[in-house]
């Protein structure tokens, strides 16, 4: 299946990226600003195309901005899909706000009704996903999540204030790009609301207040709650890699040394590894485990890599000093012992390993 995806560099169309990448058997094309500014570079893009997710739009600035620009891309797709005669299953990330008289949603009304129109003229078939509040890791902040805003300043120590204590109806971005997905392979039609989970803002600000104080003293929250997790992970996001890695306390005296390697409030697996000098471990990434390192013996590197980025940091953890990296999702790493001897490696994740839902995707740092 060839899916094209527009709008792939921003928040949605990442996470997307990083769902389609355990799924090596689609091929996968994108659509960036420059793409649309050029009618030629537009018409390849959608020829041949199986699914279009339609997800490039502006959310923020002034008001006829929003509705000029969201009203143009549509335009210049459908535009490009009539020149070109393709008729891939469209899929349409629509908003609960499509319904508000706002400059955005009225933007989102008007994509919505085009592209209903243009699919009963060319007989491909629509879906018009109405998303909810979504978030994720990486958001930016001060621009369409709270969420993002909210995680941003914890992790500075800045202190949050509450605006409007409305309600928002929260959806993590993995959750959006598996719908996303699912209306483009089932061939969905017609509108599909994405349901959210229900949740004020000062209820969001006290539950993500409570994660990074709990985090800050090393104990890991309780992650068996879906939403608390996203949460948490999306938290995380905004502390990486400064914060990155934790020194343990050691407790010495004459029988020798002790130190707390995890304090945590829900279960999860602690394993071990030895590594040969020279050999790697690794190589793939999480999309929602919480995953923490620490070397007990000899000298390694760890190397992470955000997906689709180029850019590769790595740490340099030692046994003789205990610390703690704990490894953000969404991001490909390994290790390697860069020592002479053998190399003794503690793991812990949040879950037990399911090998039928392992949430370990190859992917090369």
């Amino acid at each position: 299946m060839k899916i094209g995806i527009t709008g792939a560099s921003g928040q949605i169309g990442w996470h997307l990226r990083c769902h389609l990448a355990a799924h090596k058997e689609e091929e996968v094309c994108l659509a960036g600003r420059e793409t649309f500014s050029d009618s030629g570079a537009l018409d390849r893009f959608v020829s041949g195309l199986d699914v279009l997710i339609h997800l490039a739009g502006v959310n923020r600035g002034p008001e006829n901005e929003v509705e000029q620009v969201n009203r143009e891309l549509a335009d210049r797709l459908i535009a490009a899909l009539n020149r070109t005669g393709a008729r891939p299953h469209l899929v349409f990330s629509s908003a609960i706000s499509q319904a508000h008289h706002a400059a955005y949603g009225r933007a989102k009304r008007y994509c919505s009704e085009q592209f209903s129109a243009w699919s009963q003229h060319s007989g491909a078939g629509f879906a018009n996903v109405i998303l909810p509040h979504v978030f994720g890791e990486h958001g930016r902040p001060f621009y369409n999540s709270v969420v993002h805003t909210f995680c941003h300043q914890l992790a500075h120590n800045d202190s949050p204030v509450i605006e409007q204590d409305n309600t928002l109806h929260l959806v993590h971005a993995q959750a959006v790009a598996a719908e996303l997905l699912r209306a483009g392979r089932e061939r969905v039609t017609g509108d599909l609301e994405i349901a959210g989970t229900s949740v004020k803002v000062s209820e969001l600000l006290h539950l993500l207040g409570r994660l990074a104080g709990e985090y800050e003293q090393n104990i890991i929250p309780d992650l068996r709650d879906p939403l608390t997790l996203a949460l948490f992970n999306t938290y995380r996001s905004y502390l990486y890699p400064k914060h990155f890695p934790l020194d343990l306390k050691r407790h010495s005296d004459e029988r020798g040394d002790l130190f707390e390697l995890v304090k945590e409030l829900n279960g999860g697996q602690v394993y071990v590894s030895t590594t040969k000098p020279g050999i790697t471990r690794g190589n793939h990434f999480h999309s929602r485990k919480f995953e923490r390192f620490i070397v007990l013996q000899g000298k390694a590197s760890i190397r992470l890599r955000r997906m689709f980025s180029d850019e590769v940091l790595e740490f340099i953890v030692d046994g003789d000093q205990p610390q703690v990296l704990d490894i953000p999702t969404l991001h490909a790493h390994n290790l390697t012992n860069i020592g002479q001897g053998e190399l003794l490696t503690l793991f812990w994740s949040h879950e037990i390993f399911d090998p039928i839902t392992p949430d370990t995707i190859r992917a090369e740092v």
